[in-house]
């Protein structure tokens, strides 16, 4: 991706999230060099990878294969080993009409999918085989919205603006935006996107950046190059 597209998606997803009510933290609208200047004070930002994430998962086509994301807090892994402490995160994404977060599960991250608002959110389901891997032919079970329901292989469940799902570390998962644009909402168990997406096909979790212009803001992403 361009870093000029980048910066773009960065100002339209900022007033999308707005127009809901929304507000993005603070730091979200500091400048790299003002986080350069606070680097002392932002281990807290830095470490759990809090922060602006645009990924076309390295396929260089956002608009059909993409996502916004922003992630608002995340805790510590090793809090999550022991079972206390600060065990959960939260992202706010956007997901575009028939735009694709494609097919994947997670190892250890258990989820709340939430629509926040907007069109609908399209989720395509299935279970897994018993060493983990993707079964075309796997159904299984969900709940949306406390309900606990089934789920049959390849079944597409449209969650309206307020609904949400609920999503284990076996359940395979795409979802897109379906009629319109769709803000997420995500509370999760601890998020670790280095390690913790399974993908169905060979696919990159971030973005390949093509430097055409400065950044607005850094990417999670840019932090271990760019702090």
């Amino acid at each position: 991706m361009k870093r000029s597209d980048i910066n773009n998606i960065m100002a339209e997803a900022d007033a999308f999230i707005r127009s809901f009510g929304y507000i993005l933290p603070p730091f979200a609208y500091w400048t790299p060099q003002q986080m350069r200047a606070r680097r002392s004070s932002i281990d807290g930002i830095v470490d759990a990878g809090l922060g602006w994430d645009i990924t076309d998962y390295g396929q260089g086509k956002f608009d059909e294969l993409g996502l916004f994301l922003f992630t608002t807090r995340n805790g510590q892994q090793e809090d999550l080993k022991r079972g206390g402490g600060m065990c959960y995160a939260e992202k706010i994404m956007i997901s575009h009409h028939n735009q694709i977060s494609p097919m994947h599960r997670h190892y250890v991250k258990a989820e709340d999918i939430i629509n926040r608002g907007g069109a609908g959110l399209a989720i395509e389901l299935f279970g897994s085989a018993k060493d983990g891997s993707f079964d075309e032919n796997a159904g299984g079970t969900i709940r949306c919205d406390g309900i606990e329901r089934q789920f049959e292989p390849g079944e597409v469940i449209i969650l309206q603006p307020g609904e949400s799902i609920t999503l284990m570390p076996g359940d395979w998962h795409a979802f897109w935006g379906e009629g319109g644009d769709v803000l997420i909402g995500e509370v999760s168990t601890v998020n670790d996107d280095k390690t913790d997406n399974w993908f169905r096909d060979p696919i990159g979790r971030f973005s390949d950046i093509e430097e055409d212009v400065d950044p607005a803001h850094l990417l999670v992403s840019d932090y271990a190059s760019k702090l």
